[in-house]
């Protein structure tokens, strides 16, 4: 029995490291498939979809590394470094090609440029092939970002459910339910069926051996629990929440961005959490909390261009409760529980409050690519508060 892929044969108990090969370039990408000695499901993994964001490549290097066909009931497909053009260049979350940010573009298609045919060889050739995906990122070298997991929720409701079910299975202290149903590339595996998540941890451009083996550990978790991976579970210290309502806070115009904050604070209503200098000096936009939240991700670059996200933030409102009963209530029987309140909010295990810190996204207007509601915030007038959506970053 093989499983055939690209230029990949690999028989059943066997493991194969080397270059994918695509049909619209000479270029291959960094994979390891994995045929396990039991039959079971197929999962994708994969890193590198922003390539500059090295946590989520280390996670995935290490485990095409580390595990065996005797560990795995089924196929693993892991992608090093989907992006492979963009991190020889160290370009910032786009291909060097085209400019275009991969997680923007599923299903992309063959009559565009090279970033829509990569997307629509994922597709064509991966997405159909599987039976769950795991992306893994971390915030840019523009961002600080807390970590955090979003699954799918625009699919349908058992997709839905079952990806919920994988996020809970992260070390990570919230999880977010995504709104969007195209662009991302695992947001668009889940309206083809697919039960996808993406992890968010480590920022600025960096990475760190405990923010890699931390992801790692988050992933083979959420193997074990699919019944793929047939070794002893990581320890998980901490279920994640959801975080409800998320939202943007945007500039109105470019300029030098002095944020105030970190991500992971907890923020009050009213809260100045930044400022906005023009070229002078001069301030020009004074960024505050329209609610209590907490800070997901935010920008921390100087340069900030007009209409670009500065922070994204997550509240929970009249949920607290049912957020405390949530956690008490889905705590999977293969982790440890260490139950204590942080910061007003209900966590099981150590609360990792502002110790990655964010994502950028760019767009304009009222809604974003990502599916997030984006709010402007002048001085001298209230910003508007829409209502959430969820997002990728």
């Amino acid at each position: 029995m093989e499983f055939h892929l690209a230029n990949f044969t690999v028989g059943k108990g066997q493991k194969v490291s080397g270059f994918l090969t695509l049909p619209f370039t000479d270029e291959g990408l960094p994979a390891t498939i994995i045929y396990g000695e039991e039959d079971g499901d197929t999962v994708l993994i994969t890193g590198g979809v922003h390539n500059a964001e090295y946590v989520g490549i280390e996670c995935v290097t290490r485990l095409a590394r580390q595990l065996e066909p005797k560990d795995v009931r089924g196929i693993l497909i892991l992608i090093h470094i989907v992006n492979i053009n963009g991190f020889r260049a160290r370009t910032v979350s786009v291909s060097r090609e085209d400019g275009k940010n991969l997680n923007r573009v599923f299903p992309g298609s063959m009559d565009g440029t090279f970033t829509d045919k990569l997307a629509y060889f994922m597709e064509k050739e991966l997405f159909s092939r599987i039976d769950y995906y795991i992306d893994v990122h971390n915030g840019d070298w523009f961002e600080d970002l807390t970590p955090f997991i979003y699954s799918i929720g625009n699919a349908a409701p058992k997709t839905v459910a079952k990806a919920e079910e994988m996020a809970k299975r992260a070390d990570v202290p919230f999880y977010v339910k995504s709104g969007i149903g195209s662009g991302g590339a695992y947001n668009y595996a889940g309206t083809l069926g697919v039960p996808s998540v993406l992890i968010e941890r480590g920022c600025k451009g960096q990475w760190s051996e405990e923010e890699a083996e931390a992801s790692r550990k988050d992933v083979r978790n959420i193997l074990r629990y699919l019944g793929v991976l047939m070794t002893e579970p990581e320890t998980q210290r901490q279920v994640p929440v959801h975080m409800h309502h998320v939202h943007y806070l945007d500039s109105v115009r470019e300029g030098c961005w002095h944020p105030f904050k970190k991500a992971g604070d907890a923020v009050r209503k009213d809260e100045v959490v930044g400022i906005l200098k023009d070229y002078f000096g001069n301030v020009i936009e004074e960024v505050r909390m329209r609610e209590d939240a907490t800070i997901l991700y935010q920008t921390i670059s100087y340069s900030v261009p007009a209409n670009s996200p500065l922070i994204a933030y997550g509240h929970y409102g009249e949920c607290v409760d049912e957020l405390e009963e949530e956690a008490a209530d889905h705590v999977p029987d293969d982790c440890m529980d260490h139950s204590h309140e942080t910061n007003g909010t209900f966590f099981h295990g150590e609360h990792t409050h502002g110790e990655y810190g964010p994502h950028t996204h760019g767009g304009h207007g009222h809604q974003h690519q990502d599916g997030h509601v984006h709010v402007h915030r002048h001085c001298e007038e209230p910003a508007h508060m829409e209502q959430d959506a969820e997002n990728d970053k």
